[in-house]
C-alpha cells in the first residue's frame, strides 16, 4: 500500500504558486508571439506521433510533438517553452527534414511529460523493435547504473531491452513485473495499483531464453537449471538511489516464468518519514478506534486481509506513530522491506534456522515494549506471540484471512486455545486497497440500473446521485485511476463478543453482535467510498463481497 495519490510531478518539484505563475508566462508569451498556448493538464499523447520521432531529440531540445497539420499533414506541429528560441527551432526542422509550428506549453508540464512518456515508454519500445541476438557478455558491474544514457547506449539488445522493462517500471510506479511466455510470444506486464497491465507489445518467442537468462544473470541464478523454481535477488543504482529486487523464475508448459518485485526502499523511506495512519485513507471514526488500540500497554493488534492489501504499511504506520525514546520497539519481519529509524528490525533467514518461532524467543529476552511479528504462519508462532502479548508486551502482526471473523477460526484451527486468544486480543483489522479515480480526468458519469442492482444498492440513485469516474489520461497511464487507499472493517473485542468466542457461538451470531455494537464491515466502508466520489463501483466489486 505504497503508492497513495500522488500530486502532480510539477506541484511537488515547483510549488502550487510557481507553477501558477509559470502557466501565467507560458500564456503572456503565447498571447505575444500570437501562438496557440496547451493546457498540459489535458493534453493527451498521440502514441504514433511520439514513436516516429527520435527519443533522444525530443531530450535534448526539450519538446512535445502535438499533432500533423496542413493540407498534406506534413507540418509538424510541437509544444516548447521558449518560442524564441529559433536557432533551436530552425535546427529541429532540418534534423527532421519536415516544417515546424510552434506551440506554447510550461517548461515543467513538458519534461513531467518527457519524463514519463519519452524517457521510459518510448526508450522501451525502441529496444523491443527489430533487435538481433547477440552473445551476453556479463561484467561485474553491468547492471550498476541505469539511466536513459545506458538505455539508449550501445550495448547488447538484450540487455538493453531488460534494463529498459525495469527501468520503465520504476517510472510508472509498478510493484512487479511479470514475464509470462506463451506458445507463440513472450508478454511483458505490469503490476501498478494491484492490477496487471500490458509493459509493450509481445516480444518474439525466440527471444524468451535470452530474456529469462539476463534476468537470472543479474540475479545470480543458475543459467543451466530450466526444470525447477529459483528465487533470487539484485540491486540497481538509479540517479539519486539504490533500488532492491526480489525475482523468482518458475517453469511453465511453454518455458520459463519471471516476475520481479520491486522494492524502492528510499521512496518509501521518504514516505515513512511522514508516514502516518492519517495517510492511509481510513475513515475517521475506525481511525479513532484503532488509535485507542495500538496506544495501549499491552495486548494484540493484529491486521488481517490478501496479499498485498497493505497489512504491513499500516502497521508501519502504527509504529511510527507510537514509537518514543522511552520504548524498545523490535520487529521480526520476512523480508525486511523498509527500514524505519530508531527501531530494531530482524530479517527472517529459514536457511540458517532463523524462523518467526526461533526470532521471537530471542526478541522476548532483549526486554521489548512492543514488538511487531510480520506474519503468524503456524501454531508456535502463534503461541509466543499471545503468551507474549498476555506477559505485558504490545505485539502487532498480521495473519491471512478474508475477513475479523474468519481470523478467530483461523487461529483456532491452529491449536490455541480459544481463552487464551481472546485474552491476549484488543482488535483485529481487516482491509483492502482500492484504487482511487485520477484527480486529473474525473469526470461525472451515469451508472446504469443494473450495476447498481448488481452492486446491491438502490436503483433510484442513478437519478439522486453523481457518481464518478476517470476517462484516461497521461498522468494515470490511460487507466482512469492513480494511486489507492484503504477500506476496512475494525472488530473491538468486547465482553459480549469474548464470551460468544468462548462459547463457539456461529460466526453469524458474532457478526449480528458486532454490528449491534457498531462495527461498520468491509462492503460499507468501500460503497461509502464511491458515494464521495473517491472510487468506483467496479473497483470496490473487484476487492469486496456484494452482500
Amino acid at each position: 500500500m505504497t503508492d497513495m495519490a500522488a500530486p502532480l510531478h510539477t506541484d511537488s518539484e515547483l510549488g502550487a504558486e510557481d507553477r501558477r505563475l509559470e502557466l501565467e508566462q507560458a500564456r503572456r508569451l503565447a498571447e505575444r508571439y500570437r501562438l496557440e498556448f496547451v493546457d498540459m493538464d489535458t493534453f493527451r499523447i498521440d502514441q504514433e506521433l511520439f514513436r516516429s520521432i527520435p527519443a533522444d531529440l525530443m531530450l535534448r531540445y526539450g519538446f512535445v510533438p502535438y499533432r500533423r497539420e496542413g493540407p498534406d499533414l506534413k507540418t509538424l506541429a510541437i509544444v516548447v517553452s521558449d518560442p524564441t528560441d529559433l536557432p533551436m527551432i530552425d535546427e529541429l526542422g532540418v534534423l527532421l527534414a519536415t516544417p515546424i509550428k510552434v506551440t506554447v506549453g510550461p517548461r515543467s508540464a513538458i519534461e513531467s511529460i518527457l519524463k514519463k512518456s519519452e524517457s521510459s515508454q518510448r526508450v522501451l519500445e525502441d529496444a523491443t523493435e527489430g533487435f538481433q541476438l547477440t552473445l551476453l557478455k556479463e561484467d561485474e558491474n553491468a547492471e550498476d547504473n541505469l539511466t536513459v544514457e545506458r538505455l539508449t547506449s550501445d550495448i547488447s539488445p538484450i540487455i538493453r531491452l531488460v534494463d529498459s522493462t525495469i527501468y520503465t517500471a520504476i517510472q510508472r510506479r509498478a510493484s512487479d513485473i511479470h514475464i509470462e511466455t506463451q506458445d507463440d510470444a513472450v508478454h511483458v506486464k505490469y503490476r501498478i495499483d494491484g492490477v496487471l497491465q500490458p509493459a509493450m507489445r509481445p516480444i518474439a518467442k525466440q527471444f524468451h531464453s535470452s530474456i529469462i537468462s539476463r534476468i537470472k544473470v543479474m540475479a545470480e541464478l543458475d543459467i543451466a537449471e530450466k526444470r525447477v523454481p529459483q528465487d533470487g535477488r539484485f540491486k540497481l543504482r538509479m540517479p539519486g538511489k539504490t533500488i532492491d529486487f526480489r525475482v523468482s523464475i518458475m517453469p511453465s508448459v511453454h518455458g520459463e516464468d519471471a516476475v520481479v518485485r520491486i522494492l524502492d526502499k528510499e521512496a518509501l523511506s521518504e514516505q515513512f518519514t511522514e508516514l502516518s495512519l492519517d495517510i492511509l485513507g481510513f475513515p475517521q471514526a475506525e481511525l479513532k478506534r484503532f488509535r485507542k488500540y495500538i496506544a495501549e500497554p499491552y495486548g494484540m493488534v493484529l491486521v488481517t486481509g490478501p496479499t498485498g492489501s497493505g497489512k504491513t504499511t499500516t502497521l508501519y504506520a502504527a509504529l511510527s506513530e507510537i514509537k518514543s525514546i522511552e520504548d524498545k520497539i523490535i520487529t521480526i519481519e520476512d523480508p525486511v522491506e523498509y527500514q524505519l529509524r530508531g527501531i530494531t528490525q530482524i530479517p527472517i533467514n529459514e536457511k540458517k534456522g532463523l524462523t518467526f518461532a526461533r526470532g521471537l524467543r530471542s526478541i522476548l529476552r532483549h526486554d521489548p515494549d512492543k514488538i511487531m511479528v510480520g506474519e503468524i504462519r503456524d501454531n508456535e508462532t502463534a503461541q509466543i506471540a499471545i503468551n507474549s502479548a498476555l506477559t505485558g508486551h504490545l505485539v502487532f502482526t498480521t495473519v491471512h484471512a478474508n475477513n475479523v471473523l474468519d481470523v478467530l477460526g483461523r487461529f483456532l484451527n491452529m491449536g490455541v486455545e480459544a481463552y487464551q486468544f481472546v485474552s491476549a486480543l484488543n482488535c483485529v483489522l481487516a482491509q483492502r486497497l482500492v484504487r482511487v479515480i485520477c484527480a486529473h480526468c474525473k469526470r461525472p458519469v451515469k451508472v446504469s440500473r443494473l450495476l447498481l442492482e448488481e452492486s446491491a444498492l438502490d436503483p433510484t440513485l442513478q437519478d439522486r446521485h453523481t457518481f464518478y469516474e476517470g476517462v484516461g489520461c497521461i498522468e494515470c497511464n490511460g487507466t482512469g485511476y492513480k494511486g489507492r487507499l484503504a477500506i476496512c472493517e475494525l472488530l473491538d473485542l468486547t465482553d459480549k463478543i469474548r464470551e460468544l468466542i468462548l462459547e463457539k457461538r456461529p460466526t453469524s451470531e458474532i457478526k449480528k453482535a458486532a454490528r449491534d455494537d457498531g462495527m461498520r464491515f468491509l462492503r460499507e466502508s468501500a460503497v461509502e467510498r464511491v458515494l464521495d466520489g473517491v472510487t468506483t463501483l467496479r473497483e470496490i466489486n473487484k476487492v469486496t463481497f456484494v452482500e
